[in-house]
């Protein structure tokens, strides 16, 4: 590894060390409160590595480096989810303040495992070799497993256990998609995988006797499938995040969706999407059945971190009209379908995380996370009701909130691909998800309460409360900045598009 490797890599080194630090201290520090804080100011360093790597990466003609023999890729759009992965670990830090009273002895472990699978997920981002892909999911996984089973209950465990099988067969799924695009492309790497496709279309031998690509393409779309909860790869995510701690639940609800998203968007557009293929028809049909399926279990939930859940699969849902928008993507270097999937990541984060927040210090102070034992809540907790009531509403897509811009975007995208259906599918269930989000909300307000007492919360769950209920509406007044920075990321990621498909026959 040469020193501009290193260079490249400073944010997940600086990252790692970080959570080998928090873990050693842990050894002989006795007031554990300071480990997460520790934690929180650590992430500046990450942060600021990736702040010099963006500016750095303007200066070049392709904004773009690339080091450890092309497997590592620093571009805007990697330095986009490094921005956003390091965003959410820092907000589930400071709200895991009060829960981590749960896990006193643990705390050191507790917020390793967080800092590991942010670097996974920082890396996922930025790599553009299949075999190295892999690896990367294997570092994201592998502690949100531990993580999921930490409280050591009958629950925890069985969410932990739940996690790791089904986590093992996505990726038995992936690693033969692998097997099977190597065995026809000869190569790992999304660059030679595009260019090889790109010589066969010439050839007129694409698809020629190449059924084993296809399958291939579809598994490897499978494996993803699970780590982003797409219908009908779903099946593990209400026992999950029901069992795990809440802190976990928050942060698999977000950084991990995000982190598979990043992955998806980049093997779609660096290597097969090249190939031609129809892939809107596929991805189309996974964001119907994922809006469908999710918003249609949820109305049926009782539990408020299971109706969350199901909350997670609708908007993969959303998320995959973005990504079925990729597929007519021309010469040109149209990114509109990217960028919106990237604007719906970074409104979500805010709003997901506000009402996974809200509902942890809720649910610790009731002792249960039924929806009937939050009634009354904002005559107890008037600004965690308000908190969980915006976020709530803001889930569905109501204006002037984040997720009402980003949908916008989405189904904009998809109507300029030609996906009028999928966008009359997905205002149908955002009308249908409006009922189950506001029966919460008229619980909390309509309702008489079951106790009396207030529901106190720590500083530092106060600020992180705060900055994503404030993201919430930063993103729906004020969506400029950001849909800048996510034009820039998802520029960055098409200029490799024109590249290799600028090579095929397209239209």
């Amino acid at each position: 590894m040469t020193p501009e490797d290193v260079r490249l890599l400073s944010p997940e080194i600086a990252l790692v060390g970080l959570a080998l630090l928090v873990i050693l201290l842990d050894l002989v520090v006795k007031q554990k409160g300071l480990l997460g804080l520790l934690a929180a100011i650590g992430l500046l360093v990450p942060l600021g590595l990736s702040i010099w790597l963006w500016m750095d990466v303007a200066d070049q003609p392709d904004h773009r480096l690339v080091g450890i023999f092309g497997t590592l890729v620093v571009d805007r759009f990697a330095l986009f989810f490094k921005f956003l992965v390091l965003g959410v670990a820092a907000l589930v830090v400071l709200a895991s303040s009060d829960y981590a009273r749960h896990v006193r002895e643990h705390r050191g472990e507790y917020y390793g495992l967080l800092l590991f699978s942010a670097t996974g997920m920082m890396l996922l981002a930025a790599t553009e070799e299949l075999i190295a892909i892999y690896v990367a999911l294997e570092l994201t996984t592998l502690p949100l497993i531990a993580l999921a089973a930490f409280l050591k209950t009958s629950r925890s465990s069985e969410s932990g256990l739940k996690f790791l099988v089904l986590s093992a067969v996505s990726s038995a799924l992936l690693l033969y998609g692998i097997a099977l695009v190597y065995g026809f492309t000869g190569s790992t790497f999304l660059s030679d995988i595009a260019r090889q496709a790109a010589f066969l279309t010439e050839a007129g031998e694409i698809f020629g006797g190449s059924s084993a690509l296809l399958l291939g393409v579809v598994l490897i779309i499978a494996g993803f499938g699970f780590k982003i909860s797409a219908a009908p790869f779903h099946m593990w995510v209400p026992d999950v995040y029901e069992g795990a701690p809440t802190p976990v639940t928050a942060y698999l609800s977000v950084a991990s969706k995000a982190a598979g998203f990043a992955v998806l968007l980049r093997v779609l557009y660096g290597g097969f999407e090249v190939f031609q293929l129809d892939w809107q028809i596929l991805l189309a049909v996974m964001a119907a059945a994922s809006m469908t399926i999710g918003n249609l279990v949820a109305i049926a939930q009782t539990s408020v971190k299971r109706l969350l859940a199901y909350s997670t699969i609708a908007h993969a849902g959303y998320l995959l009209v973005g990504l079925a928008a990729i597929a007519p993507t021309t010469a040109d270097g149209d990114t509109s379908g990217p960028s919106s999937v990237l604007y719906y990541l970074g409104a979500y984060a805010a709003t997901n995380l506000a009402a996974f927040f809200a509902v942890m210090a809720i649910a610790n102070k009731v002792g249960s996370d039924q929806i009937s034992d939050f009634a009354g809540i904002s005559r107890r907790a008037p600004l965690l009701a308000f908190a969980l009531a915006l976020s709530l509403v803001a889930l569905i897509g109501v204006p002037p909130t984040g997720i009402f811009i980003a949908k916008l975007y989405i189904f904009g995208s998809a109507l300029e691909s030609g996906l009028l259906w999928l966008v009359v599918v997905g205002v149908a269930n955002t009308v249908v998800s409006a009922y189950y989000y506001l029966r919460v909300v008229r619980t909390m307000y309509l309702e008489p309460p079951t106790s009396e007492g207030a529901v106190p919360t720590s500083a530092s769950f106060k600020l992180a409360l705060g900055v994503s209920a404030l993201g919430v509406l930063v993103f729906g007044f004020l969506p400029g900045p950001l849909l800048r920075l996510v034009e820039l990321s998802a520029g960055t990621l098409g200029a490799t598009v024109v590249e290799y498909v600028g090579l095929l026959p397209i239209g």
